[in-house]
């Protein structure tokens, strides 16, 4: 296994989508035919307009194939006290194809990932763990979130045909 670390261009949109996939089917379970429809719509038009400008894929690589990845989106806000100069990062969407799960390529994309956050001058990086990942991050230096707020949210017709799914 010769795995290099680095992070996605344009040529590796098709392969962000199918890992993509991968990752929404290893978290909801099986994807109905009109929730892999939408996604195989949105994806490659959202991945061409936001790679590399407001969304880093962070990716490890066997030979050419994708075999994990971490997803920063930066995200720019009014600034406020816990975000000083208005730029934050959301991670997103990591993960690991199976057989290459528990070799260390998640905790590498992610201390790369936060690097690269420093260097951009994001003042906080956010994440939602799943239990399998919880202890990742926990060990990378991040905690639970200590809010006043209750979170909220109210789903809107995705004019999908579908309610959508809750986590």
């Amino acid at each position: 296994m010769d795995i290099m670390f680095d992070r996605a261009t344009e040529d590796d949109i098709p392969q962000l989508i199918r890992l993509r996939l991968a990752y929404m089917e290893d978290d909801f379970g099986p994807l109905s035919e009109n929730e892999k429809s939408c996604m195989e719509k949105q994806l490659p038009d959202y991945f061409g307009r936001k790679l590399g400008k407001d969304l880093f894929a962070f990716v490890a690589r066997d030979g050419e194939k994708i075999v994990s990845a971490a997803f920063l989106l930066i995200i720019e806000m009014p600034a406020n006290p816990n975000v000083p100069n208005g730029f934050c990062g959301e991670l997103l969407n990591v993960f690991t194809r199976g057989e290459y799960r528990g070799k260390g390529l998640a905790t590498a994309l992610i201390k790369n990932l936060i690097a690269f956050a420093r260097e951009k001058g994001l003042c906080r990086l956010d994440l939602s763990a799943t239990d399998a990942g919880y202890g990742l991050y926990e060990k990378l230096g991040f905690k639970e979130k200590k809010n006043r707020y209750r979170g909220m949210r109210l789903t809107l017709d995705t004019h999908t045909g579908t309610e959508g799914r809750e986590r």
